[in-house]
């Protein structure tokens, strides 16, 4: 099949940059515009580029930032639409996009709870996506939103999935310790986060609740079915870079062994897999015997090949006592719980025909 045309929206941002990075001689699109706000408009990506984890190709950065015109990039042939625009603008720009016939993968909040649209984690809830049909249908032009979900639900939901399945666990329990870059560029003011944890992020616990139950749920007869897990979070923003730390506790009246839960979570395999897709790590979950892992340090960038690296979650220090299951798990949140999830999700999308 062709690669489709594609554009980035927010691309002078820190997620926009993901993307841009992991979309550069992506075999399935081929980005023809770097979009971004006016004060951007004109200067070259390596002008703007902060991630220091990667050392981008010359030939990506030298690439110029345009303004956001949605009807030009319409005029361009542009079909494919990555959003690393903030929540708080992204909606209507999202909604204009996919009303002029474009498909639109979303690492932004604005659109996750809408009853049409998908929080999309291929591994976990690949059906969801036959939700966009209804999307297709009511705007004129058959463009629609997916999203991915929130950077801290991410990890959790993909290592859930098969313990749910498997063991059927319902009471759900984590506290996150979630890195600066999940707060974008340049974050959190340094006098307020050195040497110190801040307990609090605005709606992240709400979001883990609702956004855990609807992507681990189901979609049926037309309309999205809740998982009736519950999920308790507690989250901090500590001072780590890149990658979330998460503790989990899991109650259980009937609680597997540590091993029994280390093969249901080692032998995880699902569509992503199975299709083959570009930016799906062979391992999706990654179990750590050591007693000091995972660390963000050791363990953020896990995930083969090289184009999935920083897509896989790891799970170490799996302890299992009467009724209780506890583990800790990281992810990349800017990359498996930001861009890159958006990207996989693209994928699927294009092996299924919908871009």
């Amino acid at each position: 099949m062709a690669k489709r045309k594609a554009a980035i929206l927010g691309s002078s941002g820190m997620i926009g940059q993901r993307f841009a990075h992991m979309l550069h001689e992506h075999p399935f699109f081929e980005v023809e515009a770097y979009c971004a706000s006016d004060r951007s408009e004109g200067k070259r990506l390596s002008d703007v580029w902060r991630l220091s984890d990667v050392e981008p190709d010359p030939r990506l950065t030298s690439n110029s930032i345009v303004a956001t015109d949605i009807e030009e990039l319409v005029r361009e042939g542009v079909e494919v639409v990555f959003s690393g625009l903030p929540s708080d603008v992204a909606g209507p720009v999202e909604d204009k996009c996919a009303e002029l016939g474009l498909a639109v993968f979303s690492n932004a909040a604005s659109h996750r709870m809408e009853p049409d649209t998908p929080i999309l984690l291929p591994e976990v809830n690949p059906d969801h996506l036959a939700s966009v049909n209804m999307q297709k249908k009511r705007r004129k032009k058959g463009g629609f939103v997916v999203t991915n979900a929130n950077c801290s639900v991410t990890g959790l939901a993909l290592v859930l999935k098969p313990l749910v399945d498997s063991f059927g666990f319902e009471d759900v329990s984590v506290a996150t310790y979630q890195a600066l870059s999940g707060a974008g560029y340049p974050g959190v003011p340094s006098m307020d986060i050195l040497g110190n944890v801040l307990p609090y992020i605005k709606n992240e616990e709400e979001k883990m609740t609702v956004e855990g139950r609807k992507i681990l749920g189901k979609f049926e007869k037309g309309r999205f079915v809740d998982s009736p897990i519950t999920i308790s979070a507690s989250c901090a923003r500590v001072d780590v870079r890149d990658g979330h730390l998460e503790a989990v506790f899991i109650r259980s009246d009937k609680t597997p062994t540590p091993r029994e839960i280390a093969s249901a979570l080692e032998g995880f395999k699902a569509k992503p897999q199975e299709l083959s897709l570009p930016s799906a790590p062979e391992t999706p979950i990654i179990v750590r015997s050591e007693p000091d892992r995972p660390q963000p340090l050791l363990d953020s960038y896990a995930g083969t090949p090289e184009r999935a690296r920083g897509m896989a979650a790891t799970v170490g220090r799996i302890r299992v006592e009467k009724k209780s299951l506890r583990f800790y798990l990281l992810a990349h949140n800017t990359i498996r719980g930001g861009a890159g999830g958006s990207v996989l999700n693209a994928e699927l999308a294009f092996k299924e025909g919908l871009t």
